[in-house]
């Protein structure tokens, strides 16, 4: 099977491999369909802290599949099955999983990160993943296309949480792409009165507006950007600001822009080397402001999200821009690299025609 490898210290390269053989505690799903994430680029270029040197790995952590083999020892699945896939699990003992939160335990394990993931086409689901919950079956109203973004709609779920966006809020977003797109579409129904949307690419902004947002702003000058919200807020600020994209100055100047009480998610790391931000520690004390983040999301997350696609609350089929067959990986990636406008998602052969149409509809 054609496959996305990452070697540690290497780089990453398309291949074929084998198609793996699940164990009687595991299950093996053909994948139909799954995204790529920016983290998966950032893996392909740096790799990542939990891999070791010559590790090779399949990348890949957002995924829909059908069951294909289930082992003897599984209970509560069968073959053809349709399911999607909570990526992260944790060591099921310490105090973040403990509460439910696996996302933020120490020693979590993660398809694509540390062990293979879906950019081919087939994954084995191990044991732990299925008695944590992790493995989630799709009701029909949840198409393949929507279902493979539901692990980076969890994360923004998260993010929206922490940043408790109240009734009449001005929320502010930093970022029009995939992510920032769906941080306004949970920004809306989680009750914002206005929301403003900040980027430098000219096409997402407009993207935003067709979305929902009240105001787009160009930021590829943060002076400017900054006159233009406090004009948009008559001179409070925002209550919300949501940090959508991996720009330190952005971080930096959020708290300048916030009205008293308000809050910042700095949702969006920084680079390898460019963290450690500068801001008015005065102004956060004087006007009650908090700082907050968040990073992935909790199976609890995922099922949220499932819940508000299949009840129609988002439409979250319109951030996909570009939609290629498993085959053409490599051109997949080539895309991602270069900036596309919206997210990229690979199906299998047989339902292209198909998830081309969902996306349209949703």
């Amino acid at each position: 099977m054609l496959a996305a490898i990452y070697i540690q210290g290497k780089g990453m390269k398309i291949e074929e491999i084998p198609v793996p053989v699940n164990s009687e505690d595991e299950i093996l799903v053909k994948i139909r369909a799954t995204s790529i994430c920016g983290t998966d680029l950032k893996i392909a270029k740096n790799g990542h802290r939990k891999l070791k040197d010559g590790q090779k790995i399949v990348l890949g952590h957002e995924f829909v599949g059908e069951i294909t083999s289930v082992g003897r020892n599984v209970q509560g699945f069968k073959k053809g099955q349709r399911v999607g896939v909570a990526p992260n699990a944790g060591c099921g003992r310490c105090p973040a999983c403990i509460q439910g939160k696996s996302n933020y335990c120490p020693d979590y394990t993660a398809f694509g990160i540390d062990r293979d993931g879906a950019h081919s086409e087939y994954v084995v689901i191990p044991s732990k993943f299925i008695v944590q919950g992790n493995v989630i079956p799709l009701p029909d109203e949840v198409s393949d296309i929507e279902g493979c973004i539901l692990e980076p709609f969890s994360c923004v779920l998260n993010g929206v949480r922490v940043s408790k966006i109240e009734l009449g809020d001005t929320v502010l977003i930093f970022g029009a792409g995939p992510i920032g797109m769906m941080h306004l579409m949970l920004s809306k129904i989680s009750g914002a009165a206005k929301i403003i949307v900040a980027d430098i690419n000219r096409q997402r902004l407009e993207k935003a507006l067709e979305a929902g947002a009240d105001k787009i702003i160009d930021s590829s000058s943060m002076d400017e950007c900054s006159k233009s919200v406090m004009k948009e807020t008559g001179g409070r600020g925002a209550n919300v600001i949501i940090t959508a994209c991996p720009v330190r100055e952005v971080q930096e100047r959020s708290v300048q822009l916030l009205a008293p009480f308000g809050r910042v998610c700095l949702f969006g790391g920084l680079p390898k080397g460019t963290d450690g931000i500068k801001f008015d520690s005065n102004a956060v004390h004087y006007r009650n402001l908090t700082v907050t983040g968040s990073t992935g999301g909790s199976v609890d997350d995922f099922i949220r999200s499932m819940e508000l696609v299949r009840n129609r609350k988002v439409k979250l089929g319109s951030i996909v821009s570009d939609i290629f067959k498993l085959s053409e990986m490599e051109k997949a990636y080539a895309k991602m690299n270069a900036g596309p406008e919206g997210k990229i998602v690979l199906v299998e052969e047989a339902t292209v025609k198909k998830a081309v149409t969902e996306s349209r509809w949703y």
